[in-house]
C-alpha cells in the first residue's frame, strides 16, 4: 500500500486525499479530487484558502444535524454544501439524559464503548437514511467533473471511513489497503486522544471510562468488520450491497471510474 496523502491543514483533523491508491487496472486514483476529513467548523482562513486553492468545489456533511447545529460548518465562498447523515438516530452529541446515561455505562463497564461503536457500524450499514445519504454521495461523486469534493464527519474516521470504503471498493482498491486507510485514522488522532485522556484523567473519571474513550475516539479492525460481515449475511457482497440497498447502478459506478482513475 502507498502511503495516505495527508493534508497540511492544520485547522482540521484527519485531512486526507485519496489519491494515489492504485484501481482498477493497476491506475491510480487521481489526485486534488476525493478528500476525507473531520469537522470544518474551526477551519481557519489560511486552511480555506488552501483547500481552495487545492481545487475545493463540493462539501458533503455526514453528521447529524443535532450535531451540525452545534459546530456549523465554516462556509467558504464559491463551495457547495450538502448535508447528508448517516444514521440520524445514532447522534450522542446533543445533550440530554442519553449521554449521561451513556457515560454511567462508560464508568461501569470497560466494553461498553466497543460495542457501542459495533452497533453503530452495523446501523450505518442497515439504516434506510444511511443507504439514502450513501446513494446521494456517490451520485454526486459521480456528477463531479472536475474538482475536489471533501466529506467529513465529526472526527473523519467512522461515517467517513464507510464511504471511503464504498468508493475505493468501486474504484477497484484491494480491500487490504481499503482497511489499512482506515485504520490510518488512529494515527492522525492520537495527539486529539493523548488530549481528551489528560482532560478526563484531570476531570476525575476513572480507568474504565478512560479506556472507552480511547475506544470512542479510534478506529478498530473488529468495527470495520462488523459492517462487513453485516454486509455479506444481509446481500451476499459489496457489490450486491451497492446496487440493492444503496441503488448504485453499475453504469454509476463506470462513471465514477472513469472520473476519478488516471488513464
Amino acid at each position: 500500500m502507498s502511503d495516505p496523502v495527508v493534508l497540511p491543514v492544520a485547522s482540521v483533523r484527519n485531512p486526507r486525499d485519496l489519491g494515489g491508491y492504485r484501481g482498477f487496472e493497476n491506475r491510480k486514483i487521481k489526485m486534488r479530487r476525493l478528500l476525507r476529513t473531520g469537522n470544518i467548523s474551526k477551519v481557519t482562513a489560511q486552511d480555506q484558502q488552501f483547500l481552495l486553492d487545492y481545487g475545493l468545489k463540493k462539501v458533503i456533511d455526514l453528521r447529524s444535524p443535532a450535531e451540525c447545529k452545534i459546530n456549523p460548518d465554516q462556509e467558504v465562498e464559491g463551495v457547495e454544501y450538502y448535508q447528508l447523515p448517516l444514521g440520524i438516530e445514532d447522534n450522542t452529541s446533543g445533550g440530554g439524559s442519553q449521554i449521561e446515561e451513556n457515560k454511567a455505562k462508560y464508568r461501569q463497564d470497560q466494553y461498553a464503548g466497543l460495542k457501542m461503536m459495533c452497533r453503530r457500524y452495523r446501523k450505518h450499514i442497515l439504516n434506510k437514511t444511511s443507504q439514502d445519504s450513501f446513494h446521494q454521495i456517490l451520485e454526486l461523486v459521480a456528477n463531479q467533473d472536475q474538482g475536489a469534493i471533501l466529506y467529513h464527519c465529526s472526527e473523519g474516521k467512522d461515517r467517513t471511513g464507510l464511504v471511503t470504503l464504498l468508493i475505493l471498493h468501486i474504484l477497484g482498491v484491494n480491500p487490504e489497503t481499503i482497511r489499512q486507510d482506515y485504520l490510518y485514522s488512529n494515527y492522525m488522532l492520537n495527539d486529539y486522544r493523548a488530549v481528551r485522556d489528560r482532560q478526563f484523567k484531570q476531570n476525575g473519571e476513572n480507568d474504565k471510562f478512560r479506556a472507552n474513550m480511547r475506544v470512542l475516539g479510534s478506529v478498530s479492525d473488529a468495527f470495520l468488520d462488523t459492517s462487513l460481515i453485516t454486509i455479506d449475511e444481509k446481500y451476499g457482497s459489496l457489490d450486491t450491497y451497492l446496487e440493492q440497498a444503496v441503488g448504485i447502478t453499475p453504469q454509476v459506478q463506470d462513471d465514477i471510474r472513469n472520473k476519478y482513475l488516471e488513464k
